[in-house]
């Protein structure tokens, strides 16, 4: 009987056992295939930070560059070169930094896209850099030759101005020697004497004449023997001035103007006298039409623009 009973917990045994083994060898597969997905899964999650960080890199380049392109810009701008290149590649680099913020793919295929365009965009930044400096050398060199051309042109106008002043110089010493040659050359007159003439024609001389006597004035002077006064008829321009210094002048009776010293002056009567260098009396006869006040009256005598004689009369 001890025998039937020890038969069955035997198989009994032996089916836990069988049961331990499986679940053991389930356990185990189990454990592997967690195990193997855990560590694909940290593998991916370094792969996926190893390529935010590389594109974080990314646009902290492509922002440099930026900034490095409007340095640059302005660089050129301010030397008086030509932008239009450089502008272009900044709109397309603003492109580029746009896409890149919308959210681009985090692929190793991306990342190497704006890689290659960043080495693209160091190589631009070089080759303007070597251009600015160019630029820069041939403004250098500018500004020399302004300075020069300045220097050359202050010189210049020194010289100018000293010419300036030599031929103001000459020219004025010219005049001045015309001047004296003219004034030299000018009539003279003297023995200048005024006489009173009645209405009978009866010429009176005296210190003072009446004014009721007097219908004209006669006016005689001597023109000086003058070797370089041209030999030709010369205009005399009588000019009377009453006791307060106005001339006697009267338009409808043969007054005029005429310029001396470069001023003009009103004359009283003019006459023409044909001038030789022998010299010449000459006479002169003079009508007012007007009575006379009394006072002292003073005669001037001018020709080609200078005064050449005077005398006096007086009216009581």
């Amino acid at each position: 009987m001890e025998q039937r009973e020890q038969q069955p917990r035997s198989s009994t045994s032996t089916a836990l056992v069988a049961a331990l083994v499986l679940m053991t060898g389930v356990a185990g597969v189990m454990g592997y295939k967690y195990y193997d997905k855990a560590e694909v899964a940290s593998t991916q999650e370094v792969a996926i930070a190893e390529r935010v960080e590389e594109l974080a890199n990314t646009r902290v380049k492509l922002d440099s560059i930026s900034n490095s392109l409007d340095a640059k810009i302005a660089e050129v701008k301010k030397l008086g070169g030509d932008v239009t290149e450089l502008e272009k590649v900044r709109a397309d680099l603003e492109k580029d930094k746009k896409a890149l913020a919308r959210g681009a793919k985090l692929s190793r295929a991306t990342i190497a896209k704006y890689e290659s365009k960043i080495q693209e965009y160091v190589a631009f930044l070089a080759e303007k850099d070597t251009l600015i400096a160019q630029i820069q050398r041939e403004k250098e060199v500018l500004v020399v030759d302004n300075q020069s051309l300045n220097t050359e042109n202050v010189t210049l106008k020194t010289r100018r101005k000293q010419l300036e002043d030599t031929v103001a110089i000459v020219a004025s010493q010219k005049e001045e020697l015309a001047t004296k040659v003219t004034r030299a050359a000018a009539l003279k007159a003297q023995n200048v004497k005024i006489y009173a003439v009645n209405s009978r024609g009866k010429v009176k001389e005296d210190d003072a004449y009446k004014a009721k006597r007097i219908d004209k004035l006669k006016l005689t002077y001597s023109l000086l023997d003058n070797p370089l006064t041209a030999e030709e008829p010369k205009d005399v321009f009588v000019r009377v001035l009453d006791p307060d210094g106005a001339v006697v002048s009267d338009m409808a009776n043969g007054s005029g103007t005429f310029k001396a010293n470069g001023d003009e002056m009103v004359y009283t009567a003019k006459q023409t006298v044909d001038y030789d260098k022998n010299g010449k009396q000459v006479e002169f006869l003079y009508t007012r039409g007007t009575q006379y006040r009394p006072g002292k009256y003073t005669v001037e005598l001018y020709s080609e623009g200078f005064k050449i004689g005077a005398g006096e009369f007086a009216v009581r």
